[in-house]
């Protein structure tokens, strides 16, 4: 089967689309529709992955004509409190005020699982879950209302960007930091790399 030469991904996150730019590689938005629940008792790493999956899927399932000849790649990022809580973007402020305070000072997670499958026949190429460590400083009440004012926490898991104001946050952290926008790029191009080489060959 020839390699396929083109990406899809099945993501609106401008986050994501932006990463993989700066990386070299132009790609095509397809956004997925699945909705992201965790089944009960499901541990973290298992429901980001499954999201990643289910998205990939999804798109190829509605749009495969669209993704014929590409590779397609989804992703799904979760916050992991300190408690090993699931947190997803906040439903309100009042939910934002909550994550926040949770992470003041603490050690959490931050979870990606992609996962890259043929836009040709559903073959899933890789799944994958990257774990990045993230410590916050100490957070007053007034840091906390001042950044929920900015509307940054609403679009984001945890309730928080480190790509943009919330990076005076983050007093150290041990992993990927693109992992924690949203795409671990290292190893999303180590596989697309690895696909895409075949085909460059015989270009």
């Amino acid at each position: 089967m020839p390699m396929p030469h083109r990406i899809v991904l099945a993501s609106a996150s401008p986050r994501r689309r932006e990463l993989l730019a700066q990386a070299g590689h132009a790609c095509e938005v397809i956004a997925s529709t699945v909705a992201e629940i965790p089944a009960p008792g499901e541990a973290p790493e298992s429901y980001c992955a499954r999201n990643a999956r289910e998205k990939a899927h999804d798109v190829f399932r509605k749009r495969a004509s669209e993704c014929t000849g590409a590779v397609v790649v989804a992703a799904d990022t979760i916050v992991v409190s300190p408690e090993g809580r699931i947190l997803e973007k906040p439903a309100d402020a009042k939910h934002a005020r909550a994550m926040l305070g949770s992470l003041s000072g603490r050690t959490h997670r931050v979870l990606t699982g992609i996962c890259l499958l043929s836009g040709d026949d559903g073959h899933e190429y890789a799944t994958e879950v990257v774990s990045t460590q993230v410590l916050f400083r100490a957070l007053s009440e007034a840091d906390i209302e001042a950044y929920i004012a900015t509307g940054e926490p609403f679009d984001k898991a945890g309730s928080y960007g480190i790509q943009g104001r919330a990076a005076g946050f983050v007093r150290s952290l041990q992993g990927s930091y693109t992992n924690v926008v949203g795409l671990p790029l290292c190893e999303v191009v180590v596989h697309l790399e690895r696909l895409l080489a075949p085909r460059k060959g015989t270009q």
